[in-house]
């Protein structure tokens, strides 16, 4: 036959305890192993069998005391329903134990992780995705740095004199970037107009001017 969902319950602070009670645990002499299951998910003070509660037969119900509430809020979480040596454990608060110290204690760290979670929310801004501080800060830098470097080469084309309106020439004696790389590209755009310059001159100096073209018609019209 099946097994029917669990219903979904929730719980309030109020409900909620460090002391939980266990029951369904199997009689064969296992307080020690049910002791270091719970150990598992926090600091356990407490872990003894309640003879005075009524159970099932051959099963047995303990008592758990942990150090924090988070921790036995976590173990009834994962420990709830789990089969523990054939059997399936009920979990369950117990927060009628609680002493008044510890019901101060519980509502002050529950007070404390209200307002962390207030301000963690009101310092976030909306509609913006999560990155790390490394990727934010890198990312910043690179976006920086490019904007300063399209701002010196704004700058010094405006400076800039042009003997020749159809060539950017700017001087060939100063570097006008922080990056070496960028300043060697710009000296190879320099030489490379400078070749083209030369180039066009003297194409214009080697060419000679056309002979008149003469007319033969004349002469077979003689003939």
């Amino acid at each position: 036959m099946p097994r029917e969902p669990a219903a979904v319950r929730v719980y309030t602070v109020c409900d909620e305890s460090k002391y939980l009670i266990v029951r369904n645990v199997p009689s064969l002499g296992c307080g020690d192993d049910l002791a270091n299951l719970f150990a598992t998910y926090g600091p356990v003070d407490e872990c003894t069998p309640m003879d005075a509660e009524d159970c099932d037969p051959y099963t047995d119900v303990f008592f758990i005391k942990f150090s924090q509430v988070s921790n036995a809020r976590f173990a009834k979480r994962k420990l709830d329903e789990s089969v523990f040596l054939g059997n399936r454990l009920q979990v369950s608060y117990a927060p009628q134990f609680e002493s008044l110290l510890d019901t101060k204690e519980k509502l002050e760290v529950r007070r404390k992780e209200v307002l962390g979670r207030m301000k963690s929310s009101s310092g976030r801004p909306e509609g913006l995705s999560h990155h790390s501080p490394g990727q934010g800060s890198s990312a910043a830098n690179s976006h920086r740095q490019m904007s300063s470097n399209k701002r010196e080469y704004t700058k010094t084309l405006h400076a800039s004199q042009f003997e020749d309106p159809r060539f950017t020439h700017v001087s060939s004696n100063k570097d006008y970037f922080p990056s070496e790389s960028m300043n060697a590209t710009v000296n190879l755009v320099r030489e490379k107009l400078d070749k083209i310059q030369s180039s066009s001159d003297n194409s214009s100096a080697i060419v000679a001017p056309k002979k008149p073209r003469t007319d033969n018609r004349e002469k077979d019209d003689l003939c």
